[in-house]
């Protein structure tokens, strides 16, 4: 007589195991939303508001379904680089501004103005674009070594020698910086 095969879950079908904890609220639609979201400048903390989850259930969600986190990003980097362009054509001016409007006249014909205007860069722009682009050059405290040493006790005409020597290294430290940013050697 044969020998009987072994019955256990190894060798046979085994059953999935149950999945423990509470189901997921996690919708495939979020994914678009969260970009939508993202691209309004919501936070993390805001977004977990707007769907009714906890910060920590959102931080899940990014792990757990790729398409939500890349949605999420996508939005981000499509905000952020709207409002960079915008800070570039801010800082930069030139823009046009096209403004139309309607009058209407006492006989009943209707007048359309266009008015057009080129709009100015801007300064705040300017500064905050090139100190977050060039901080070494453009921060706002230049860090400047002097080495002064003064032994003994110094003649008047010693100090005015040391006085004037100072001034022109720092005159020549100025121009130095100015031409650095393309401002010209000029005081």
């Amino acid at each position: 007589m044969p020998a009987k095969k072994p019955t256990s879950k190894a060798a046979g079908k085994a059953k999935a195991a149950p999945k423990r904890g509470r189901p997921t609220a996690y919708l495939p639609v979020y994914a678009e939303q969260a970009r939508r979201l993202a691209m309004l400048g919501l936070t993390d903390v805001e977004m977990a508001e707007f769907f009714s989850v906890s910060e920590r259930t959102l931080n899940t969600w990014k792990k757990t379904h790729p398409d939500f986190l890349q949605s999420l990003k996508a939005g981000k980097i499509e905000a952020d680089t709207h409002v960079a362009s915008g800070l570039y054509q801010s800082a930069i001016g030139g823009h046009v501004v096209t403004d139309t409007r309607e009058q209407e006249a006492p006989d009943g014909c209707i007048t359309r103005t266009t008015e057009t205007k080129q709009v100015p860069p801007n300064v705040t722009a300017q500064v905050f674009w090139l100190k977050n682009r060039q901080p070494a050059k453009w921060r706002d405290k230049q860090e400047v070594q002097q080495d002064v040493s003064m032994t003994g006790v110094a003649s008047i005409e010693e100090l005015d020698a040391f006085f004037a020597e100072t001034m022109r290294k720092t005159e020549e430290e100025k121009l130095r910086v100015r031409a650095e940013r393309g401002l010209g050697g000029e005081t």
